[in-house]
């Protein structure tokens, strides 16, 4: 292990400090800080020729600054030499434009994965994708891993009965499948009309949720509303209780305030990908750690063993 180092910037240093804790490593030292105008401002303090290097930031909001610290840390790492630098992308952020959907749109994922490269990366490591089609953005190896084991664990230890798993989307049928058939429980999907970028309105349900205790799955959650507009739907078809697990937690807005205002929600469990400073304050809002999970998929690949029955 005397070759393997992990650096993070600031976006969720205490998701690095626990990958660290797994892998019985420091985190190693770099300065990322600011100059007076703004520029962020980059040095990393220790040897790194020769290092197979890992640095940990999600491009969670600010999602600018977290980007631009990222790529800034890479260019510094390949400068100083490092023999492999991956960079652990837990929430990779402006992945929603995947694809030209309207004219004259980008397609900002591309871009960033090709930022990603030019700046220095030679491997991506990241969990639940917004799209597994920008796998396919990057010209270097990607590895991409599942939250489905983490919350698996957390939903055992309610030993809950009669679960039906939730897709708040026709787009997320894979992602529910998969963990129904983890859950060995039932699948339905809800089928909703979306009125404008921010706001849906969910139509029917599709599959059996009377008299059953509901998961809805997904991979983020940014405002909410499309969640609580499910919740709502759910409950009138007479669904008992009600949770939801979802990856990245954005939470942008008021979203954390509403979430914990909606009655007939029974828990948010959400992954540490993305810091939530203040998730103590909300009792219905629950933050399952996946710092096991990338600790082991940076361990196997520091040791060039597979990482695929990490992809399950």
């Amino acid at each position: 292990m005397d070759k393997l180092m992990v650096f993070s910037g600031n976006a969720n240093l205490n998701l690095a400090k626990e990958i660290c804790k797994y892998l019985k490593i420091r985190l190693s030292d770099a300065l990322v800080t600011r100059f007076s105008e703004g520029e962020i401002r980059v040095k990393i303090n220790e040897n790194v020729r020769g290092k197979d290097v890992f640095v940990i930031q999600p491009t969670c909001p600010p999602p600018n600054e977290n980007l631009m610290e990222l790529l800034i840390m890479l260019d510094a790492l390949k400068r100083a030499s490092a023999y492999r630098i991956t960079a652990v992308i837990p929430y990779f952020g402006y992945a929603r434009q995947d694809r030209k959907d309207q004219p004259r749109v980008p397609i900002t994922a591309k871009l960033v994965a090709n930022l990603l490269t030019v700046a220095g990366a030679d491997r991506i490591l990241t969990i639940d994708l917004h799209a597994g089609q920008i796998q396919g953005f990057f010209d270097i190896p990607l590895d991409h891993l599942y939250a489905v084991g983490v919350f698996l664990d957390y939903f055992k230890k309610l030993k809950l009965k009669d679960i039906t798993v939730v897709s708040p989307d026709v787009g997320g049928i894979k992602m529910a499948r998969a963990y129904a058939k983890r859950f060995a429980a039932e699948l339905a999907i809800i089928d909703k009309r979306r009125i404008s970028p921010e706001r849906t309105e969910a139509m029917h349900i599709l599959g059996e949720v009377k008299n059953r205790n509901v998961i809805i799955v997904d991979d983020l959650i940014a405002t909410g509303g499309s969640l609580i507009d499910a919740i709502t739907v759910l409950k009138k078809a007479g669904a008992k209780d009600i949770y939801a697990a979802i990856t990245h937690g954005v939470l942008s807005g008021d979203a954390v305030k509403n979430i914990d205002r909606c009655n007939d929600l029974k828990e948010l469990v959400i992954t540490d990908t993305i810091p939530l400073i203040e998730a103590k304050r909300y009792p219905r809002i629950k933050v399952v750690s996946v710092a096991s999970l990338l600790g082991e998929a940076i361990r196997r690949i520091h040791f060039e063993e597979s990482v695929s029955s990490l992809f399950d």
